[in-house]
């Protein structure tokens, strides 16, 4: 193990310098042991491997091809060359879009925009809301990343240390991806509709009382004890318009039991669609061979050179095992292809924020 951020650096460095080309945009995911050295490690990066652009973010556990990392001072770097236009790093939008508007206008003028590689502060206010935004302003871009996750500052790189906000990479239609979204939860009950609510606290469903309508659900064993529902029953607000039953998971950080009431995680309206679901890692081991093997043949026609891996803190050791077996089925899929990514506090998929799911993208 390196005790010392200068080592992992300088043999990241190494390794980069071992190939028999040179990049313009890295990729670095480091634990967040390492949070504090982030302002002299982007730094020591760009002088030790000559790659003038960063991008990232910490995790409380970070990905390579084949190993999960967590509980450790540990850093994941991938070099990758794209034609020079063919990219620009933004640093954090917070919620003036105008600004990212003027600042890009000329790269936009020049290129179709339709990707990008996003890293959130999870602090950040209307966070739901500024990544739609933000992919409007792309002409409905499609953007892939997380939400940064950390015991201490939650902190990004875009060319710099910064926080708050969304940052990250955009790239024109000259740099070809392939994406793909697994779902961690399964539905244990029927599409719903929300018929009273106050911010995140559901009142009423099908007009009934919302505890009697989760507890009908759930099934009579968990209902007798709600206290087993925390970290297994989620609320899920099925996507309006998905042609694949897409749905964003959502936590239930509150039940009202005197008045009948739930509160989840989100913002809901009223006539809002939604389920329950729990997590269950069977589901997820079979959505996720679902996803891999769908990417496979989606690139079949041309061979992926790298890929990125955002999947949430609840995935992972927590819903496949302890020795790196998430990270284990890409690898049994894709081989020893350059990987990177981190357990993310959220992950975002297109122009949406989701839980316990994994963003899988592979540059072709």
């Amino acid at each position: 193990m390196l005790e010392r951020w200068q080592d992992a650096v300088d043999q990241c460095a190494e390794q980069i310098a071992s190939q028999p080309w040179s990049g313009n945009l890295g990729f670095i995911y480091t634990t967040d042991s390492h949070v504090d050295a982030l302002a002299e490690i982007v730094p020591r990066l760009k002088d030790k491997t000559g790659i003038p652009h960063w991008v990232g973010t910490t995790g409380i556990g970070i990905l390579r091809t084949g190993h999960e990392d967590y509980d450790q001072q540990a850093m994941t770097v991938m070099a990758c060359g794209f034609p020079e236009t063919s990219f620009r790093v933004f640093p954090a939008v917070q919620d003036d879009l105008d600004d990212f508007d003027h600042q890009h206008r000329g790269w936009f003028g020049d290129n179709i925009q339709n990707f990008a590689v996003v890293h959130a502060a999870p602090e950040s206010p209307d966070l739901q809301q500024l990544i739609p935004d933000l992919s409007e302003m792309l002409n409905g871009g499609y953007l892939v990343g997380g939400l940064t996750s950390s015991r201490s500052r939650n902190l990004q790189i875009a060319d710099t240390v910064t926080s708050g906000g969304v940052s990250g990479v955009l790239f024109s239609e000259k740099v070809p991806v392939c994406t793909g979204l697994t779902q961690g939860c399964s539905p244990i009950g029927p599409k719903r509709t929300i018929t009273e609510v106050s911010r995140n606290i559901v009142l009423r469903i099908d007009g009934r009382p919302a505890l009697e309508i989760f507890k009908e659900d759930i099934g009579e064993t968990l209902a007798a004890d709600l206290a087993r529902t925390a970290g297994y029953i989620f609320a899920a607000l099925p996507v309006v318009g998905s042609d694949t039953g897409d749905y964003l998971v959502r936590n239930i950080v509150g039940i009202d039991a005197e008045n009948g009431l739930i509160a989840i995680g989100d913002l809901p309206q009223k006539g809002t669609q939604i389920m329950f679901c729990r997590r269950d890692g069977t589901t997820a081991r079979d959505d996720l061979v679902r996803m891999l093997k769908q990417i496979k043949d989606r690139t079949s026609k041309a061979k992926p050179r790298g890929a990125l891996y955002f999947s949430c803190l609840g995935r992972g050791r927590h819903t496949f095992g302890t020795n790196s077996e998430e990270l284990g089925f890409i690898q049994e899929e894709f081989g020893d292809l350059p990987l990177v990514g981190f357990f993310a506090n959220g992950e975002i998929s297109h122009q949406r924020l989701y839980g316990y799911t994994g963003v899988l993208t592979m540059f072709l």
